[in-house]
């Protein structure tokens, strides 16, 4: 459906499995109005990468209305050059999502992405805050490497502190990573999605804003040595991203210790609006901006439960043996298969793969093909015991 702005607008593709949905941020002249039309209100865990992941959309559901051509003539150019990096960054956030659960008994399942939200409803859980910060940071990563690498022609390096004492012994100097400008652009992108002003919204704004923050809190320090035959007397140094696979680290740990936020219901319940702004700020007037927070409890993840997108965890696979394995996934078989009342089921799987390859002059490599079993486990249902013929017939006997 064409969005009705008196502004030039950029419309944002959706990608969730039915009709894409129109996202609008409207840009007058030079500065972006933090505003949007987002034609469902409703938002699932991971669906707010869905909503990022546009030119997916754009080459899977060709014959709508808004086009690759549609979304690519519309809109300032200076904004557009932005687009390909928030994509980049949002499917950079689904594969850190991925890698971060794939032990837990919720594990970031694409079916979350194709799910449309029923009734107006929005789950505000743990998981919900982790889809938040890390599509967040996600975005704010890419644009501020992107920026970084010359990718932009009104960005660059972070040179505000260059020749500034930094500390004993050392200089600012280098090419520090411009995470503000990352920080700018993703804000104006991702928190263009959420536009409620109820507790939920307040909630998803936080988070991404926690998010982003985790980008910074981990950025470290790089220095390059300056001396007479390599002495060292003083360095360089510059501020540096950290890779992206720490962000989701520090992030996985903040979900853990993320917190639940109890509102005050009955100036909720008033109906006055300006009771409700009051209630929001007083609960987020004590929650650090760099915490993950969440508003309910997530549901039983070891059960199917396909309207709310489970798939519970029958037939997940999990790890009993192997080199360098971490407390975490030791764990997993208990944590996926028996504290969910199921068995650990062993498999043996025959894998085909290429090997003993060898280069031949010129210019070919040749292989063999290696068959190789490997033993998996995985979790299945408890069949229950048939008891034996004779003891049905004497309890019968009895209950005469």
């Amino acid at each position: 459906m064409p969005c009705s702005f008196e502004h030039s607008v950029t419309c944002l593709l959706s990608l969730s499995g039915y009709p894409c949905q129109c996202l609008c941020l409207a840009f007058p002249q030079e500065r972006i109005i933090e505003e949007s039309v987002v034609a469902h209100a409703a938002m699932n865990p991971c669906q707010l990468f869905a909503s990022l992941v546009m030119s997916m959309c754009c080459h899977i559901l060709s014959t709508t209305a808004w086009s690759v051509n549609n979304f690519l003539m519309t809109g300032p150019k200076a904004y557009l050059t932005y687009t390909s990096s928030v994509q980049a960054g949002a499917q950079s956030g689904i594969e850190e999502c991925k890698h971060q659960f794939t032990w837990d008994r919720w594990n970031c399942p694409e079916s979350a992405l194709q799910l449309s939200t029923h009734n107006g409803l929005r789950s505000a859980t743990r998981e919900t805050a982790f889809v938040h910060a890390i599509s967040a940071a996600g975005v704010m990563y890419t644009l501020t490497k992107n920026c970084s690498m010359g990718d932009f022609d009104n960005c660059g390096c972070d040179d505000s502190k260059i020749g500034k004492m930094g500390g004993r012994g050392w200089v600012w100097g280098g090419c520090s990573d411009n995470v503000d400008f990352g920080e700018r652009i993703a804000k104006k992108f991702v928190d263009a999605l959420e536009n409620g002003h109820d507790s939920r919204a307040a909630v998803n704004l936080h988070n991404n804003e926690a998010g982003r923050l985790a980008v910074k809190a981990t950025l470290k320090r790089t220095c390059k040595c300056h001396g007479v035959s390599g002495s060292c007397s003083i360095q360089t140094c510059w501020m540096q991203l950290a890779d992206f696979r720490d962000i989701g680290n520090y992030l996985k740990i903040k979900h853990d210790q993320a917190q639940k936020l109890e509102m005050d219901k009955i100036r909720m319940r008033a109906g006055n609006s300006a009771d409700n702004r009051g209630a929001i700020a007083d609960t987020f007037s004590t929650v650090a901006r760099t915490e993950l927070i969440y508003m309910e409890d997530s549901p039983d993840y070891c059960v199917k439960n396909l309207s709310l997108g489970q798939h519970g965890t029958e037939g997940r696979e999990c790890l009993q043996s192997g080199k360098n394995l971490s407390q975490w996934e030791k764990r997993s078989c208990r944590r996926l298969c028996h504290e969910c009342g199921m068995k650990v089921e062993e498999r043996r799987i025959e894998t085909v793969s290429s090997c003993n390859c060898k280069f031949h002059w010129c210019c070919t490599v040749k292989c063999e093909t290696c068959t190789q079993t490997v033993t998996k486990y995985f979790c299945a249902k408890r069949h229950k015991k048939r008891r034996p013929h004779n003891s049905r017939r004497r309890q019968h006997a009895r209950n005469r």
